[in-house]
């Protein structure tokens, strides 16, 4: 009963709560452990995902939250996130001696600025929800004004958007608060050929299929993915093999809050085609999730492949910022 009820709150804050433009703030973040992630339970193993360690996020800044998306570079350590207040998120994560998760370092947040150079308060125009890193540009997809903006890299965070990158699929059919939240750069080695794909998180054709598309590459086009259940994609991850690891949240009064991973293999990302996958984990609030939006993978220096993910706490008191980190065993 307290779950629903919480459940039920948490669906009006979806909205989330309007910022202001500011220069950029640096961030101090305090965290805690979050050491299992089946509420009561010391199970680390879920499905082909073993849980490794979780963390709870809170700052005294009120620009910190409503995380929805973030990318590592390289070195696995620094990462890029967007707000969907319209502002990019900048940090590190740190690890302690046994290597798990520990906390965030030097945290930054800077206002984005579109085409013309302007930021903008709230959500209206600059509702940024996916991400990727594609050489030297990062791109963003944006809801309501439905777009994917190409920024440079390095200089992202004071720079204006340098391009759009028509996303194949007619504005006209994507629903305001409902456009592509998934933002995944495939690998150079995969059929794709290093191209964006885009992934809506509940705007669908007339099968009731969720829209996507391969922004570039020999495989360029609009694809669909199956909608399964009650459950709406909020960001991915290509693995290096080209399969894509898809995180979808539910998110409703009647059934609760809830997060789920697919795996669709790299063979049924193309044109005309209707991908599914593999369920490879659900959970609900007998879990330590919240609102989880953001996912991204890495290779860890054994050569394991790392699951991190995101929660976008929409600046509410009822929600919580958080990070999970899981190991994919094949």
């Amino acid at each position: 009963m307290i779950r629903l009820s919480r459940a039920a709150l948490l669906v009006l804050c979806l909205a989330g709560a309007v910022s202001i433009a500011v220069a950029r703030e640096s961030v101090d973040i305090s965290s805690r452990f979050i050491s299992t992630f089946k509420i009561g339970s010391s199970e680390t193993r879920f499905g082909p995902l073993d849980f490794l360690v979780g963390l709870v996020m809170v700052s005294g800044n009120r620009l910190f939250g409503s995380w929805s998306a973030i990318r590592f570079v390289p070195d696995r350590k620094h990462f890029v996130g967007v707000l969907d207040t319209g502002h990019w998120l900048t940090g590190s994560i740190e690890r302690d001696q046994q290597g798990r998760l520990s906390g965030l370092s030097g945290v930054e947040i800077t206002p984005m600025k579109n085409a013309s150079g302007t930021t903008f308060e709230g959500k209206g125009r600059m509702d940024a929800e996916g991400l990727a890193l594609k050489g030297d540009k990062v791109l963003v997809s944006f809801e309501q004004d439905h777009r994917v903006e190409a920024y440079p890299d390095p200089g992202f965070e004071t720079s204006s958007s340098v391009g759009s990158i028509p996303i194949l699929v007619p504005i006209r059919s994507l629903r305001s608060g409902r456009g592509f939240e998934t933002l995944a750069v495939a690998p150079p080695e995969s059929a794709l050929k290093g191209a964006a794909v885009i992934i809506s998180e509940e705007s669908r054709d007339r099968k009731g299929n969720i829209y996507g598309a391969i922004l570039s590459g020999p495989l360029k086009g609009s694809f669909a993915v199956t909608r399964n259940g009650d459950f709406d994609p909020t960001d991915g991850a290509f693995l290096p093999g080209g399969d894509l690891l898809l995180l979808e949240r539910r998110f409703n009064i009647a059934n609760g809050i809830a997060m789920r991973i697919r795996r669709i293999a790299a063979a049924e990302i193309r044109p005309d085609a209707v991908a599914d996958g593999d369920i490879l984990l659900t959970a609900d609030f007998g879990y330590q999730i919240d609102n989880m939006e953001g996912l991204d993978s890495f290779q860890a220096p054994d050569g394991s492949t790392h699951v991190i993910i995101v929660s976008d706490d929409n600046h509410s008191i009822l929600e919580r910022n958080l990070m999970l980190e899981f190991r994919l065993t094949e």
